[in-house]
């Protein structure tokens, strides 16, 4: 028997949202080579990579091009994967040891929460092309290891944003969040999109690891520890999030399987 991948799509409770991630849960490690192989051969966002240890199981995450040392859409699809085809019971808490650390992940009713480290951003000087690039003007910058996070004006301009990544690309930091606080109409306390052409990934749909660095952007702003946000891309997805300071945030979304293949 091949190689199972399961395609699941995270951060949204219907088919065909939210950001899909391929899961393979491996009965042993694999060359590196390999799963980058996979990746590019999948063609999306992120491929997980899953090896059972005596205490959880090892987790990494690859994008078509390189390898990533944090990533939020395929923790969650891994955490759906072990619950729905059987490798942990419902009720276990799934433990992921990866290059950033232990990674927790339960089961919340139809949700799934993830325990992830905050990545806080530091004030910086963007350079001009930033905002030429992005095609709107910048309320706000500051920068993090994800890249560059920046605050505009409005929701409206966060949903209408088309960057010139040719240009995004020539930067020193290529890749960008941007946000911006919502109406007092709306269900969301913020939205948000993620531009990652230096991964290789033009826009990536919902993104759990920027909002490790929302996270502590809003609190600063808002005054306020819970968040419902929303990542407008086309696909668009639902992300909750908690964070009353320190170094660790609550994200929790929701996922569904798609399909399922075999590698041969």
């Amino acid at each position: 028997m091949g190689q199972i991948i399961t395609q699941v799509d995270a951060f949204t409770d219907k088919p065909f949202g939210g950001n899909p991630a391929a899961v393979c849960v491996l009965s042993s490690p694999q060359p590196d080579i390999w799963m980058q192989n996979i990746a590019q051969e999948m063609n999306l966002s992120e491929t997980a990579f899953l090896v059972k240890q005596d205490d959880g199981f090892n987790l990494r995450w690859f994008t078509p091009t390189v390898e990533v040392p944090l990533c939020g859409h395929a923790t969650l699809a891994s955490a759906h994967v072990l619950w729905s085809e059987g490798h942990l019971s419902p009720d276990e808490i799934a433990r992921f040891h990866t290059k950033s650390g232990l990674l927790i992940a339960k089961r919340q009713g139809d949700w799934i929460e993830l325990d992830f480290p905050v990545n806080h951003s530091q004030p910086t000087i963007a350079p001009p092309e930033l905002s030429q690039a992005l095609g709107v003007s910048l309320k706000s910058v500051v920068q993090n290891s994800l890249g560059y996070l920046v605050e505009v004006e409005s929701e409206d301009v966060v949903r209408n944003l088309q960057p010139n990544f040719q240009l995004l690309k020539t930067l020193a930091v290529a890749d960008v969040i941007v946000t911006s606080q919502t109406q007092p109409d709306s269900p969301y306390d913020f939205v948000s999109r993620f531009f990652a052409p230096g991964l290789g990934i033009n826009e990536d749909p919902v993104t759990g690891a920027a909002h490790c660095c929302l996270a502590s952007y809003w609190r600063d702003r808002l005054g306020k520890d819970e968040f419902l946000a929303y990542q407008a891309s086309s696909r668009g997805g639902v992300v909750k999030v908690s964070y009353g300071g320190g170094d660790r945030v609550l994200l929790a979304g929701q996922a569904v399987t798609v399909l399922k293949g075999e590698l041969i």
